[in-house]
């Protein structure tokens, strides 16, 4: 028997009156039909017991993501069309609005595709970070409530046209809703209401225009086709009065679970929620490719060569759609489908498209209704039924479902791969009755694949900045159509300069110029230095800072200089290996627009040698980047340059700048940066990303780095013979200004003493020997549990009160800090895990030679710790 089985059972019917448009240059044919875009199901809801299953919005039936790019494509190329000839042949700007939960994604996809302005989607997630707008209701839904949520509002206030997005008209009614509210708040002149299908009626149609005509605006319509649903007599009588649905499959052997935390910046929003701007689409399209890239890698060493099936958890479609897009493309095997809110009538018979279900408690804050996920897996006659719909004879068609499903292994099961943001990946997710629990049951491979949310605050608080910045380039003023608060005098003067120029090697340093700018004040003719004693008397007596003088750099002898080269020579490709694994993670969640700001001068070499590898062979079908790279300064207690900073805002989006540090010790440096960050801000300045970027993470202070390992970094041996001859940095009113970047000192005498560039060269020599090791490398770190726990801090404390120690900043944690307090300070006593690790060969005689003793603690959180001696005030 053949055709839909809600026909030939119940004798629903669809009839196909239109179709709009006729080109393709993706994968559907030339032209749709009404029968070839949806199906006939069934709801046991009272007021509506029918439902439409879309073939190619991937929300019910697993379908090839391709195929529902490509029905959004073609739907906004007729929204251009429309948008083009109501602005006379120009190309207009439109603002566009998909409507949750099911055409988040298919929205998202037709702002992409005529390059909107801003793209929202309506939310039933009430996110107490934001602001509701507005909201409207839908009549025959589930879920009725839609909110509107823009971060800030502004970004939805225009006279823009607007493009409404669902997947299917039936009456028109909740696309009239959602425009009188709309147009309440911010009214306009002409809207678009585009859809993959229309099966409006006469009448309903009459009551479309008739309300248009109340608003007095125009209201145009697009489809891919239009067609009527004919009912008969009593349908909802007849499915009530149907069995009840079998549920929950069971099967012999329960399927395996896994996570991943997928890369994404906190910066860029993963969906259209609170709004994402035309502005945002190419750091959104970096970090997809970056996160598609890592999700690909994970596959490649745990499920090679099986089918996947990424599921969207509710509105979250399109990110997840986009990576299903990139595994498929990759040759994966690959259908893409969504969780829904919707309860619907599964039914395992031939021409049914529901043919399994499952129901499960919602893992966010909402247990009060259930959650639903259908089909869920990839039976032969959904792949006969793509096969259908992309035939060789279809226009452009350039998929074959055979030769896919045979290259996946015609026994492989799928992999479920379950896409999430934070406030779903809750512990009701993997509990008894949870999402996973019951595709597990079902015998399902999942594999939870956890996105980062952006949060709205942050969001609003940087596009009002970005926004106010493009405003000083453009000279308007700040408070025209763009709603946003006017600029202050203060804040003018810092964004317009004028500021003092960077310094360059060899003029300044010793590393070439296209290395880094540093942007520092050269100090090179003060006398800055101190006797060591004395300069620890007064830091200590609360008399000076740190930062207002210079420690007399230790010049080390020959049998020191000798243990640097085999500590370099013995850990170049373990810094190799590291440097490569931070940088790709910084991509990662980052994006490729990037500009690395080195915090001087431990940072330095870190963000040169950061340099070095991204504009290097990275490796297979990855592209060489050259990113800009600074030095600039920051100084506990005291904060960061900020003049360094307005610098920066001005001559580069702080959305881009990556903070880069060498190590952390407990933690001191991430949180002033922090801080430090917030209180520029506060102050009237831009928004940068506090993220810090380490090479070695031994306190477990950030969530972006090489590794966690306590292990020797071998720019910690020196002093600025391994940072390129510059002193660290001063802070001193005498000597720096207020327009003043913080200082330093070029010690040019020490050039035949120099080793920065030996350095350097060697870490990039082993780039190729750790190039095949990176994807492994990175996969790991990002499957790990990166969330900061400042472990490094406690057991400080613990140490500081178990030896009597009065401050934390007399205990220096982990080898490089170590180093740094037998270099610099007043040094009381070192402590070691191990009596005799390789690794503290030289902590050693650092320690011999300034009578230090070193202490054995089997239990010591850090590889070693130094502590300075308190001297008397």
């Amino acid at each position: 028997m053949s055709g839909p089985w809600a026909t030939r059972t119940l004798g629903i019917e669809l009839h196909h009156l239109s179709c709009h448009g006729t080109s393709s240059d993706g994968v559907l044919p030339a032209e749709l039909s009404i029968e070839m875009l949806i199906e006939p199901g069934l709801r046991r809801n009272p007021r509506r017991a029918h439902l439409l299953v879309s073939t190619v919005l991937g929300k019910h039936l697993p379908t090839d993501p391709r195929v529902v790019l490509d029905a959004g494509n073609r739907l906004g190329d007729l929204v251009r069309a429309v948008l083009d000839e109501r602005a006379e042949g120009a190309r207009a700007d439109a603002v566009v609005l998909g409507f949750a939960e099911t055409a988040t994604g298919l929205g998202h996809t037709v702002a992409a595709r005529i390059g909107a302005k801003c793209y929202l989607h309506s939310t039933r997630r009430d996110v107490p970070e934001a602001d509701t707008l507005a909201g409207f209701e839908e009549g025959h839904s589930h879920a009725t409530s839609h909110l509107l949520q823009p971060a800030p509002a502004e970004i939805f206030r225009n006279e823009l046209p607007l493009v409404l997005v669902d997947d299917e008209i039936s009456t028109g009614a909740t696309a009239i809703d959602a425009v009188r509210a709309l147009h309440d708040f911010s009214p306009r002149s002409h809207y678009v209401l585009a859809s993959l299908v229309d099966m409006r009626t006469d009448e309903d149609r009459a009551r479309f225009e008739n309300a248009a005509a109340e608003l007095g605006a125009r209201i145009d319509t697009v489809c891919l086709a239009s067609g009527l649903t004919k009912l008969p007599d009593g349908l909802v009588e007849a499915v009530t009065s149907m069995p009840d649905p079998a549920l929950n499959p069971v099967a012999a052997q329960r399927g395996s679970f896994g996570r991943i935390e997928l890369p994404w910046p906190d910066s860029v929003p993963e969906g259209g929620r609170h709004g994402i701007l035309h502005a945002e689409t190419a750091d959104f399209e970096s970090a997809v490719a970056a996160t598609a890239a890592v999700l690909t890698a994970r596959l490649a060493i745990d499920a090679p060569d099986r089918p996947v099936i990424v599921l969207g958890h509710e509105e979250l479609m399109y990110l997840p759609l986009r990576l299903a897009a990139a595994l498929a493309e990759s040759g994966i095997a690959t259908r893409f489908q969504t969780t829904t809110r919707s309860p619907a009538y599964v039914l395992d018979e031939p021409g049914y498209p529901l043919r399994r279900g499952f129901r499960f408690v919602a893992p966010e804050p909402d247990a009060e209704a259930p959650r639903y996920l259908y089909n869920a897996c990839w039976p032969e006659d959904f792949d006969a039924e793509l096969r259908e719909l992309t035939s060789e004879d279809a226009a452009g068609g350039s998929f074959d479902g055979d030769e896919e499903r045979a290259s996946a292994g015609s026994s492989a099961e799928p992999i479920l791969i379950v896409v999430l943001d934070p406030p779903a990946d809750t512990p009701e997710l993997i509990a008894e009755g949870g999402l996973v629990d019951v595709l597990t049951a079902a015998g399902a491979d999942v594999l939870v694949a956890l996105v980062p949310g952006a949060d709205p605050r942050k969001l609003d608080v940087e596009r009002r900045a970005k926004a106010q910045v493009a405003a000083v380039g453009r000279e308007v003023e700040t408070n025209s159509a763009v709603g946003l608060e006017t600029m202050t005098e203060a804040t003018w003067d810092r964004l317009s300069g004028p500021f003092p120029a960077p310094l360059y090697g060899p003029e300044f340093g010793s590393y070439a110029a296209d290395e880094v700018r540093w942007l520092l004040k050269d100090l090179s003719d003060a006398d800055l230095e101190a006797d060591v004693a004395e300069r620890e008397r007064r830091i200590q007596a609360g008399v000076a800072h740190y930062a207002e003088s210079l420690p007399i750099e230790y010049q080390p002898d020959a049998a020191y200089r000798s243990l640097f080269d085999q500590v370099l020579a013995g850990s170049a490709e373990r810094l190799a290996l590291a440097v490569a694994t931070v940088s790709e993670l910084v991509l990662a969640e980052r994006g490729e627009d990037i500009v690395l700001v080195s915090l001087a001068r431990a940072g330095t070499p870190v963000g040169i040698l950061m340099k070095r590898w991204l504009r290097s062979g990275r490796g297979a079908h990855l592209p060489s980047l050259d990113v800009p790279h600074y030095a600039v300064s920051i100084v506990r207690d005291r904060g960061i340059d900020a003049v360094a900073l307005d610098y920066l805002a001005e001559h580069h989006d702080p959305a881009s700048i990556v903070f880069v540090d060498g190590w952390t010790g407990k933690g001191a440096i991430a949180k002033e940066l922090t801080e430090a960050l917030d209180a520029y801000h506060a102050a009237g300045g831009a928004r940068f990303d506090d993220r810090l970027a380490v090479l070695a993470d031994p306190g477990h202070c950030v969530r972006t780095y090489g590794t966690r390992d306590d292990f020797l970094i071998a720019s910690a041996c020196l002093n600025s013979t391994v940072s390129g001859l510059i002193s660290r940095t001063v802070l001193n009113d005498t000597l720096i200004g207020p327009g003043d970047f913080h200082g330093a000192k070029f010690y040019r005498e020490l050039a035949g003493d120099d080793v920065s560039n030996r350095l350097l060269d060697a870490v990039e020599g082993a780039f190729d020997v750790v190039r095949p090791l990176v994807p492994t490398e990175l996969a790991e770190v990002l499957g790990s549990d990166r969330t900061p726990t400042w472990t490094g801090w406690s057991s400080v404390e613990q140490v500081r009160a178990e030896y009597g120690i009065t401050s934390v900043n007399f205990v220096k944690p982990g080898v490089g800090e170590t180093t740094r307090v037998l270099l610099r300070r007043v040094p009381w006593r070192v402590l070691v895990r191990e009596a005799d690790a390789p690794e503290h060969a030289h902590i050693r005689m650092l320690a011999a030679a300034r009578d230090v003793p070193v202490e054995v603690v089997p239990d010591l959180a850090y590889s070693c710790m130094g502590l300075i001696k308190e001297v008397p005030k």
